[in-house]
């Protein structure tokens, strides 16, 4: 994907380092407990589920479905020239994890609750931003 100047960078902390970097080896890393077997995001020290700190990023298959959508047709920054898809998409691994993302290489009026999406990375300085497209036959 082409850099898109204008873009406000995540703040990247120890525990987010792997969400946030794991598109240069194009992986999705999302935080997994070794003790109940379960998904969580945002990435943090312990497991919200069972409390247990066996937690480590590990990657998810990087398919997820369209759980919510808006369709942006203001033009906040000229690197975003509407119209633009943000969503919401629920990952195949674990659905309760849910990710805020851009969708891309999609029409704005295909868009629809339940379609299924795909990781694709933005390299940008030293994050990789995880965006989704809808998957390709």
């Amino acid at each position: 994907m082409s850099e898109q100047l204008g873009r406000i960078l995540p703040e990247v902390s120890e525990e987010s380092r792997a969400f946030w970097t794991g598109g240069f080896e194009g992986k999705l890393l999302i935080h997994h407990c070794a003790s109940c077997d379960r998904w969580f995001h945002p990435p943090v020290g312990a497991c919200f589920r069972c409390r247990s700190r066996e937690v480590a990023p590990k990657a998810v298959s990087g398919r997820a479905k369209v759980a919510a959508y808006t369709v942006n047709h203001h033009p906040w920054l000229p690197a975003f020239p509407p119209p633009y898809v943000i969503a919401a998409v629920e990952l195949d691994d674990e659905p309760d994890v849910r990710l805020t993302t851009c969708l891309v290489d999609c029409e704005v009026d295909r868009v629809e609750v339940g379609m299924p999406v795909e990781v694709v990375f933005n390299e940008q300085g030293d994050v990789a931003l995880p965006f989704f497209r809808p998957v390709s036959a």
